[in-house]
């Protein structure tokens, strides 16, 4: 059985209290939802999978990166705990290097490839002068890339990787990001002044839930 994305979001909010966690799931999510429709996957079980993905890091943060202890695995055993399916799980697992465990399907790859630039285009928004997504274009996010001072704590190795995993070009897939983190700005405190896009009708709002 396959959870709702409702009972998902409760329990990313059980595990996880820091609100720029929590929208840095919400921006992971958009973002492979987006590829799903790009490729024709399931949208609703990629959102789940990329809505979980880092459920647990508040209280396992796993600094020492530990194959088997700490982040993403104690989140693995309490999704296997309450019958997650083992592709969701395994591609959570599959998005930490360190786990040793392959990206071998689309769903693993495109989580990997969506994680770390989620986080990166945040941070390109938040110095923009209204801190809005909508400013933000590909060709500035590529020229901050190779600025290392930063947000150092993005691996910019990993944006690389995860684009090339893909098989689609770097400028390519940040436009794809941008565009997917532009349609849930209002959820992410990134829309700025612009005006709001309509929000989807076939999706739980994370609003409310605590």
């Amino acid at each position: 059985m396959i959870p709702t994305r409702t009972e998902a979001w409760q329990l990313l909010c059980e595990y996880t209290r820091n609100e720029n966690l929590r929208k840095h799931a919400l921006a992971v999510e958009a973002c492979v939802r987006a590829y799903a429709r790009r490729f024709g996957a399931d949208e609703e079980f990629w959102g789940i999978a990329a809505l979980l993905h880092d459920f647990d890091y508040e209280r396992w943060p796993n600094e020492e990166r530990h194959p088997t202890q700490g982040h993403p695995s104690e989140g693995a055993k309490i999704l296997r705990e309450r019958g997650y399916p083992e592709e969701l799980v395994r591609a959570i697992l599959a998005h930490a290097d360190y786990t040793g465990v392959p990206r071998t399907s689309l769903l693993e790859h495109v989580l990997f490839a969506c994680d770390e630039l989620a986080g990166f285009l945040t941070a390109c928004a938040l110095i923009k002068p209204n801190k809005s997504i909508h400013e933000v274009e590909p060709a500035s996010v590529q020229k901050k890339l190779k600025d290392k001072a930063f947000a150092r704590g993005v691996s910019r190795d990993d944006v690389r990787r995860g684009a090339e995993e893909l098989g689609i070009p770097l400028e390519e897939h940040i436009g794809f990001c941008i565009q997917a983190l532009r349609s849930v700005a209002d959820q992410l405190g990134l829309a700025g002044n612009s005006p709001s896009p309509t929000r989807p009708t076939d999706r739980t709002e994370p609003g409310g839930v605590d």
